[in-house]
Formats: C-alpha cells, sequence, structure tokens
C-alpha cells in the first residue's frame, strides 16, 4: 500500500501516530503551497476542518482544531493551541496562549500566556496581555485588560482600561451574575468586582477596592479602609531577628 495514508490499517498505537503524522504532514503542505507561511512546519498540527488564509504566518509548535479559521495577516507565535476559534486579519497571537470556542476580531493583542475560553470575544483593536483568563466575555473595541485579570460574564465598554489584578467575582456558589464596564471607564489595580455590578461610562475605580454597588458614570468607586500605621509594632520581631541571627553566628564561629 505504499505510504498512501487512505490505504493504510491502523491496528496499534504506533500505526495510529505514523497515520496521524502523514496526514498533518499533508495538510501542513497544502497550506504552504498555499502561501501560509510556518516557521518549523514539522512542529505545526492542524486538523483537518481548519482553514488558515495565506499571508497568515505560524509558528512551531502550534496546535490548530476543530473549525478554527485563520485570516490572512495573522501572527500565531509558538506554543498557541486554538480549538473552534476565529482569529481576523492584522492580530498577534503571542506565545503560550489557549483559545477555545472563542472570537478575536481584527488587529488585537493577545497574550502571551492568555486564555479565552468559551464566549470570549475580542472587538477590533483589543488587548488581551499575560495571564489574563476571559470566559463569556467581551472587550469591546479598543479595551485593554493587559495584565493578571480574571473577566468572566462581562462586558467591557470600547476603549477601557483594566488594571493589573482585576478580578469579576462573578459565581457566588449558585450561580452566575454580570459584570457591565461602559466605555473609556478605568478599573484601578487589583480591584474585585463583585457582580451583578455596573462601572459607567468614563468612571473609575480606586486601587485595591472591593465594588459590590454599581459606579455612576465619571465617578470615583471607593471601597476599601483608612490605612492605619501601628509605630513600633515591628521592634520586637526585628530585635528577635537579630538575637537569633547573632546567637547562629556565634555558633558557626566556635
Amino acid at each position: 500500500c505504499g505510504s498512501d495514508p487512505n490505504l493504510l490499517g491502523i491496528n496499534n498505537p504506533a500505526e495510529l501516530a505514523a497515520s496521524e503524522e502523514l496526514r498533518r504532514r499533508a495538510i501542513v503542505e497544502e497550506r504552504l503551497a498555499a502561501g501560509v507561511a510556518m516557521h518549523g512546519p514539522g512542529m505545526v498540527r492542524m486538523g483537518p476542518y481548519v482553514t488558515v488564509e495565506p499571508g497568515a504566518e505560524l509558528f512551531g509548535p502550534c496546535e490548530l482544531y476543530g473549525h478554527t479559521h485563520i485570516a490572512s495577516d495573522v501572527i500565531i507565535e509558538s506554543h498557541c493551541v486554538i480549538r473552534d476559534s476565529r482569529v481576523e486579519s492584522g492580530t498577534v497571537v503571542h506565545s503560550f496562549s489557549h483559545m477555545d470556542h472563542a472570537e478575536v476580531g481584527p488587529d488585537c493583542l493577545v497574550g502571551p500566556y492568555a486564555r479565552l475560553r468559551p464566549g470570549a470575544v475580542m472587538e477590533r483593536g483589543a488587548h488581551m496581555g499575560t495571564f489574563v483568563e476571559m470566559k463569556k466575555a467581551r472587550l469591546c473595541e479598543g479595551a485593554k485588560a493587559n495584565h493578571l485579570t480574571y473577566l468572566g460574564d462581562a462586558e467591557v465598554g470600547a476603549r477601557a482600561n483594566i488594571g493589573a489584578g482585576t478580578i469579576t467575582c462573578n459565581y457566588d456558589g449558585e450561580g452566575k451574575f454580570h459584570t457591565t464596564i461602559g466605555d473609556y471607564a478605568f478599573i484601578g489595580c487589583n480591584t474585585n468586582l463583585v457582580a451583578p455590578v455596573k462601572v459607567g461610562n468614563g468612571a473609575y475605580t480606586a486601587a485595591g477596592s472591593t465594588i459590590t454597588k454599581d459606579v455612576p458614570a465619571q465617578a470615583l468607586g471607593i471601597a476599601r479602609e483608612r490605612q492605619t500605621n501601628l509605630e513600633g509594632w515591628a521592634e520586637p520581631k526585628m530585635e528577635a531577628y537579630i538575637a537569633k541571627k547573632k546567637k547562629l553566628e556565634d555558633e558557626q564561629s566556635k
């Protein structure tokens, strides 16, 4: 039967792996011939229903599965896994990003280390950065969530900025609740948004706040204790540390 994958028998895991490799290679060669650029094509895995437009650029190793569609002028960097998702023209997906049933619009930036779960949508020019996770959430046009953030059951308005460490607290143990963030809103670092809650257009939240009530448009939401400094509180601890260190040094010098 030669090496025709349509005629090979599969009777054990080794033969299955060999047949999969033949099919993988054939799909990759077909996309290369059509004008898809690949760096390390031997490390690119692509399912039979994946569509990649000419002009896209893939860096192996990466994996594309299901009915994924990659538009022209998209860059997929190495170690990305994309399943049943759409990525539109001009978008860059940085390394170690994962997508599952997600939609990414044109001219977006994703990752590195971003995770788009089912229902995640990024509109034109949105940014989703390092260690950001989205689930059933939408980043509207030009919105940015660049660092260490979880957005679940949420809508983030156009040009809004999400500070590092922001969390939408969408689950109370029984049900899921929605967070709405308006256009041009600014969410300060380490903000907890306890859903259901709305932050209005152009509103701000102070860093470190736990927001449980709606913030009106162009208002500043502050929800944190005033700082209290207890003078001398650490002095006994420092004295104990110095005494312990000196004792250890004396024992070592003997």
